[in-house]
């Protein structure tokens, strides 16, 4: 079912309202007027560990369990977006061997900019300053590591949320695993080729050693400083 479209002057509550989130949870998102504010919101927000086992939270659910990863993050940061008129859009890195990662989309003079939900000081926010997807894409592929490799090897075209029921990602209590699926299996292109793939020089010890900080520790662990 396609999702109800922002009108022009919509009140950003009364819509996040109407997409069926509670009063206070769209006052909260309403307020992140900014793309940074979305981010700064984000980076607040305590890392979800999945202790419990793997979800893909909606908006609500994560906003009510007070914990988010990175799609989960996307899933909020392209509500707030939308809430204030711009396109809900995501884009899903992907990593044989390594998790996807997933970035809520904005524009800004024409240029790409991303909201991102991450736990380390990898794959994070990106300023309005990409003039392609491909650039922007690019801008994640040194630091999009697992131990002393670099994996990324594909990002997908923006991925509009608008064509999904809000209920399915935005007020539903269910993970959303075939939207997340949907996501996986789009179009997705290639950013380097398998003899570029093969000449990577690996991460050296400094960067290995940075890796190790997390901004939210899994509970019961020490915080690394």
């Amino acid at each position: 079912m396609a999702a109800t479209a922002r009108g022009h002057g919509t009140d950003a509550a009364a819509f996040g309202r109407r997409l069926g989130l509670s009063r206070a949870d769209a006052a909260a998102l309403a307020a992140l007027k900014t793309p940074a504010k979305i981010q700064d919101f984000l980076d607040r927000l305590p890392t979800n560990h999945e202790i419990g086992g793997e979800t893909v939270l909606t908006v609500a659910e994560a906003l009510r369990l007070g914990t988010a990863h990175c799609i989960e993050g996307a899933f909020i940061a392209a509500c707030a977006l939308w809430m204030q008129g711009e396109r809900p859009v995501l884009m899903d890195l992907q990593a044989p061997g390594d998790d996807d990662h997933v970035v809520a989309l904005f524009k800004r003079g024409g240029c790409w900019g991303a909201i991102s939900k991450s736990n380390h000081v990898w794959l994070r926010w990106r300023d309005p300053v990409y003039r392609s997807l491909r650039e922007l894409a690019m801008s994640y592929f040194h630091e999009y590591v697992t131990g002393p490799r670099k994996t990324l090897r594909t990002y997908s075209r923006p991925f509009d949320l608008r064509r999904y029921d809000p209920a399915v990602w935005v007020s539903g209590t269910e993970s959303c695993w075939d939207l997340a699926w949907d996501l996986d299996q789009s179009p997705h292109y290639k950013l380097i080729t398998p003899k570029q793939a093969r000449a990577l020089r690996p991460r050296d010890r400094f960067e290995l050693h940075a890796g190790t900080f997390v901004e939210h520790a899994k509970p019961g662990t020490i915080r690394k400083r």
